[in-house]
């Protein structure tokens, strides 16, 4: 790469009418993330890898409200196209924020899967050249075509509403990713006119313009298709979202992660992994999750900021969100576990429990059928099927605490704030409201009764 001073413009000022949204067209989500997050953290690379101490300059106009409190946490400069005049006024309104110094590369906010590597080979142009990322198409349609002299030379790039028939039928096209000598972009800018199809100032029209003044331009193809795909409209997105997570696939296919079927895992966010990690089909990984190694994650599971440890199963349609599974757990199949949750090794949490802010100590089992909510559960306790924590009184949280060991026998209620004491059994059915002590038996149930005679209602005749 370049010694050359690096300077990095995002354009996102596009209003997006085709993905008929109310959405900015760079926040629509691919692979959990804006669009624009995907080009802000290349854009990041590049610039920590050059050793440049600059932030990116991200063009906006149409949801300029929207798109600044969706990047709040963005390490970026704005600048405001006030009105939208084309690509080539977009970068204008970037200049008061660009020095001459270096060059500047132009990154197309709708255009999230370029990868990283492919834009090294670009910065490898030399100085003083214009450099302009291209690729060859078997449908072009859409795109800029690059023009060539006889002897292949770059002469100028043009748009598809402007082009002859002969021009059409080129299949080398402009990604709109381009590689500019800041000292020569004020020049350029200033030259622009907007006679053309669309009445624009088009950037790509500098390219004629570095010709003329003996500035080399050079083309870099694209290392694959799939990374200059553009987004317009959902039909786009859609494609570029099975692209994207195809890559993931991949990724993780090559950290060693079993995959029962590749084309049927989403990952939306960050996933790291240990050894000997499966993962059954139609599973879904959200924001930060840490597989540990001989994990196994059953079909049709969603895990959100979620830590699950070594040897831990999670059976299928789970759900695990904010929440920690200690080594050896067993979580469902059907089961819930919501944020706050921490299993400690060798739990189980069968299907249909749910577990919310609790705390379960090594050991401890709710097979099935239950909630436990803002709970201490110690150490090897069992949780009988339909038993709740009623933790909340209609105004605040109140917490349960089960000491080690304690059997809470099926469909009892635990009102809390309740302890129950190590050791203790509390009978089926029980409405549990005061403390009860450690290794006796609590009951509350009402006696039982037997009616002789007793006759169900029967509906009248004719009714």
């Amino acid at each position: 790469m370049s010694s050359s001073p690096l300077q990095i413009v995002i354009l996102a000022a596009g209003q997006g009418k085709r993905m008929r949204s109310s959405l900015p067209k760079v926040l629509q989500p691919l692979g959990g993330q804006p669009l624009i997050r995907h080009v802000l953290a290349v854009a990041e690379t590049l610039l920590r890898d050059a050793g440049s101490a600059a932030r990116p300059v991200l063009v906006y106009g149409h949801g300029g409200d929207q798109l600044q409190a969706a990047l709040a946490d963005a390490d970026c400069r704005w600048s405001h196209q006030t009105s939208q005049r084309g690509t080539g006024d977009a970068l204008a309104s970037a200049l008061p924020q660009l020095t001459p110094d270096g060059r500047v590369l132009v990154l197309c906010s709708d255009v999230p899967l370029l990868r990283t590597q492919t834009l090294r080979t670009l910065l490898q142009v030399p100085d003083g050249t214009l450099g302009i990322l291209t690729a060859i198409l078997d449908d072009p349609t859409g795109y800029g075509r690059m023009l060539r002299d006889a002897q292949g030379h770059v002469q100028a790039i043009v748009e598809q509403r402007d082009a002859t028939a002969e021009q059409l039928a080129l299949h080398e096209v402009n990604t709109g990713t381009l590689l500019i000598p800041a000292g020569r972009l004020a020049g350029w800018l200033g030259q622009l006119k907007a006679d053309n199809a669309q009445g624009e100032w088009y950037l790509t029209d500098i390219v004629a313009m570095a010709v003329a003044d003996g500035v080399p331009v050079v083309g870099v193809p694209a290392a694959a298709e799939a990374e200059i795909m553009g987004i317009n409209d959902r039909a786009q997105l859609a494609r570029c979202e099975r692209e994207f997570q195809r890559r993931q696939a991949q990724r993780l296919l090559l950290e060693g992660v079993t995959l029962r079927d590749p084309a049927r895992l989403d990952v939306r966010g960050d996933v790291t992994v240990g050894r000997d990690v499966e993962i059954d089909v139609n599973v879904i990984l959200e924001g930060h999750v840490a597989l540990a190694d001989g994990v196994r994650v059953g079909a049709h599971c969603i895990l959100r900021d979620a830590v699950i440890e070594a040897g831990a199963r999670i059976e299928p349609f789970s759900l695990v969100d904010g929440a920690r599974v200690g080594p050896g757990a067993v979580v469902g199949p059907y089961a819930r576990l919501r944020p706050g949750t921490q299993l400690a090794a060798d739990v189980h949490v069968g299907n249909f429990v749910e577990v919310k802010n609790s705390r379960l100590a090594p050991g401890a089992k709710a097979n099935h059928l239950s909630y436990l909510g803002d709970a201490d559960v110690g150490a090897r306790v069992n949780i009988g099927a339909g038993t709740i924590t009623c933790n909340y009184d209609g105004a605040n949280k109140h917490r349960t605490v089960i000491g080690d060991d304690a059997f809470i026998g099926s469909n009892s209620s635990l009102v809390a704030p309740v302890s129950i004491g190590a050791g203790a059994t509390i009978g089926a059915g029980s409405v549990i409201s005061r403390d009860a002590p450690a290794g006796g038996l609590t009951v509350t149930r009402a006696p039982q009764k037997s009616l002789p005679g007793w006759q169900r209602p029967r509906k009248k005749t004719g009714q």
